[in-house]
């Protein structure tokens, strides 16, 4: 079976698992700052919740989904 090249629009490159395992909170704190839609979010809002709900993550995501509903305004 072929698979396709087509891209479906999502961020395959820095999937949630990247952004939010990286080795250091530091690295972390960068992934979630360079989320750049509500769709990225909710994804990295999922994964934290199914691995490792951190409450200071899920805290930085809830900060993140607020900056990007104010850009929509």
């Amino acid at each position: 079976m072929e698979q396709s090249t087509i891209s479906d629009g999502s961020d395959d490159e820095f999937p949630p698992e990247k952004r939010l395992e990286a080795p250091n909170y530091r690295l972390v704190k960068a992934g979630i700052a360079t989320i750049p839609d509500m769709e990225t979010l909710k994804e990295c809002v999922a994964y934290e919740n199914a691995h490792q709900n951190r409450t200071k993550i899920l805290r930085r995501l809830k900060w993140k989904a607020e900056e990007l509903r104010e850009d929509e305004d």
